[in-house]
């Protein structure tokens, strides 16, 4: 299975081959990053420093792991930390989020055995930490095989992954024979991965540290954007993030109609787009809309305090601009992606609104839903989409009161779940501990954890 796994491992990167060496030759934007996914990064294993890897798949990974990055680092001033990821747009948050703690940031490696090979030769690290889904067969086999321990941090499967992966269930068997520890977000995670092959004494339930990673804060960037686009609590602020197509035209729709529903409303749109390489479609339908815009990425003008709609084409920026919002609609959940993550605007006290596909984040939808703490639209098409995210809308502004309850309940929610980050610290502690008794060639013993409800 291992054979096969990387013989279609090599015919799906033989087939973008073509699309790197163009990106190369046009933008150079893969140069690096396909020096980096074929296993060539700064050598640390001369040190006599332990080595933490840590992998993030993209940005949420990534702006989740933040929080983890700190606790790590105050438990462990003298371990070395490097941190993977997998995307451009995850990189280019990680070499912002983690300049100052991270030894090295660098491309994770394409999954053949002999590129993992080459990493773990140069990184030697103690441990690896994986954020959430990332489930690569070669690089656990080859942990197994030098007994570096892996965990599975923050687990999720969801149920279309789930039904993905039973497709190939007795391969996912000999893969998860290779994983020491789980530490999963829920229940129903926890129940998933057990039935993909997972043995239950290796999973524990710890929370969410994307809870965690949603701490309010009142940053200086909050305030560079406020004073750019003269943001006041006066006139209301709406924020359409991580959204994907068609949900821009969506909102702009519903935008159009919240304004023509008072004449005199004040009420601004902000949109950032869920993925860079839109920005410039996303530019053209605002500017076909007919409404005043601007766009973060561009030089200060006069219309950035008087624009209708503004484009937040910007990456890592985000979470600055959501304690100026007065309602928050995170996309990916009117189309079928499965949504996007609530969490940061919630624990700033907004009001956050979302359509009916949030399967990638079921376990935060139900807590936020069982406390009145999330307006959930109905599952409609996307011809009828404009006019019901609208009324919402239109409703939220009307009524200060429900608006403000709901982001109250919201933050409390958020409040209540926190802690996650601490429970997976004190295990990876554990992690180092149990390296002493290990020996090369045999897996690590699991560790017997209380779930954390």
């Amino acid at each position: 299975m291992y054979l096969i796994y990387s013989l279609l491992l090599t015919i799906g990167f033989l087939v973008l081959l073509p699309r790197f060496a163009i990106d190369a030759l046009l933008t150079r934007k893969y140069v690096t990053g396909l020096h980096q996914r074929l296993g060539s990064i700064p050598n640390l294993a001369a040190s006599d420093r332990r080595v933490i890897w840590l992998h993030c798949v993209s940005v949420g990974e990534t702006e989740a792991a933040r929080p983890l990055v700190r606790a790590l680092r105050e438990r462990f001033p003298s371990h070395r930390l490097v941190v993977s990821t997998t995307t451009v747009t995850g990189q280019k948050v990680a070499r912002n989020a983690f300049a100052q703690d991270a030894t090295a940031i660098f491309y994770f490696p394409i999954d053949w055995a002999w590129t993992v090979r080459r990493v773990l030769r140069a990184l030697n690290p103690s441990v690896v930490l994986i954020m959430e889904t990332e489930l690569w067969p070669n690089l656990l086999r080859e942990c197994r095989r030098r007994s570096i321990p892996v965990a599975l941090i923050n687990g999720r499967i969801s149920q279309k992954s789930y039904r993905r992966y039973q497709r190939i269930r007795r391969f996912m068997q000999q893969v998860l024979r290779d994983l020491p520890l789980a530490f999963m977000q829920s229940d129903d995670d926890a129940a998933r991965i057990s039935a993909l092959g997972l043995a239950k004494d290796r999973i524990s339930i710890f929370g969410n540290v994307k809870f965690d990673s949603s701490v309010s804060t009142k940053l200086a960037l909050t305030q560079e954007i406020q004073r750019r686009f003269a943001l006041n609590p006066a006139d209301p602020l709406v924020i359409a993030a991580s959204t994907h197509s068609p949900e821009e035209s969506i909102i702009l729709d519903a935008f159009k109609t919240i304004k023509a529903s008072a004449p005199g409303q004040r009420a601004r749109l902000l949109i950032a787009p869920r993925h860079p390489e839109r920005f410039a479609e996303v530019a053209k339908l605002i500017a076909d809309s007919g409404m005043s815009w601007t766009r973060r990425s561009e030089l200060v003008t006069d219309q950035d305090e008087t624009c209708n709609v503004i484009l937040f084409d910007s990456i890592g920026e985000l979470r600055a601009v959501f304690p100026l919002a007065d309602i928050a609609f995170i996309g990916g959940s009117i189309v079928s992606h499965g949504g996007q993550n609530v969490l940061e605007p919630a624990a700033q006290g907004v009001c956050v609104i979302t359509g009916a596909h949030t399967h990638n984040f079921a376990a935060i939808t139900k807590a936020l839903l069982a406390e009145d703490a999330l307006i959930q639209l109905p599952e409609v098409s996307f011809a009828n989409a404009a006019a019901e995210l609208a009324s919402s809308i239109i409703q939220l502004l009307a009524n200060d009161d429900r608006r403000q309850a709901v982001g109250a309940r919201a933050l409390a929610v958020c409040d209540r779940n926190r802690g996650a980050t601490q429970r997976t610290v004190d295990e990876i502690a554990n992690l180092f501990d149990s390296q002493a008794t290990t020996t090369e060639g045999v897996p690590l013993p699991a560790i017997h954890v209380t779930a954390a409800k």
